[in-house]
């Protein structure tokens, strides 16, 4: 599940990329706006965390833009400003969550579960298509009712497959979902993953589309 973080303060970004990446998410970071409308456009996002106070555009701005553009994406709007005219902008400017600076990390990540949620069309903490289910909050897959141990780069590639339902994710997008801009990563079998994965859920759930990439059925 990668997530696109805009914010400008260091140590509170770095802070927000090594606890999201413990929790099994993929973070992309920007400390300035103007890269936004590129990044979204040219790579594959779950969601995106923004700042308002950015060093070189506003972040209301940068929602504007976001929504002009077509993009669909879960926003969650992250700042210090907290006056009721500041939310209500935000929201009415296309944020899908508005959270206030200080906060807590658990509220965030409880936050962003609900925005996902909603993307894939779920109610609730799990995601279920068809006999497998897959849980936002443990990061836990069963399938029939059995619980499956996935490695953390299988969870990877099957939630974003999951969240994804209906979608073809090509091995560039799969790839970019485990690591994103991190140029020092190494991982070049998305296919090996796929097959493991296969084989623990003893079901090719996962669809290989030949010369595509591959798919799981919104069903």
């Amino acid at each position: 599940m990668r997530i696109l973080l805009i914010e400008d303060d260091m140590m509170l970004g770095e802070s927000m990329v090594a606890s999201l990446s413990r929790r099994g998410y993929t973070v992309d970071w920007l400390q300035h706006g103007l890269g936004v409308e590129l990044a979204l456009k040219t790579e594959n996002f779950l969601a995106v965390i923004l700042d308002l106070t950015l060093p070189d555009i506003d972040g209301l701005q940068v929602l504007r833009q976001i929504r002009r553009a077509g993009h669909q994406l879960p926003v969650m709007i992250l700042t210090a400003r907290d006056g009721i005219d500041d939310r209500v902008k935000g929201l009415d400017g296309g944020a899908d969550d508005y959270l206030v600076k200080p906060f807590a990390l658990e509220e965030l990540l409880a936050r962003l579960r609900v925005m996902i949620r909603r993307l894939s069309g779920s109610t609730e903490t799990e995601i279920q298509l068809g006999e497998l289910t897959l849980s936002l909050l443990n990061n836990d897959v069963s399938f029939r009712g059995q619980p499956v141990k996935l490695t953390r780069n299988e969870f990877k590639i099957l939630s974003t497959l999951v969240t994804q339902a209906g979608r073809v994710m090509s091995k560039d997008k799969l790839q970019q979902a485990l690591h994103g801009w991190d140029d020092t990563a190494s991982d070049n079998a998305i296919e090996v993953h796929i097959h493991n994965i296969r084989k623990k859920l003893g079901s090719p759930v996962i669809k290989n589309i030949r010369g595509v990439g591959y798919i799981i059925e919104n069903r």
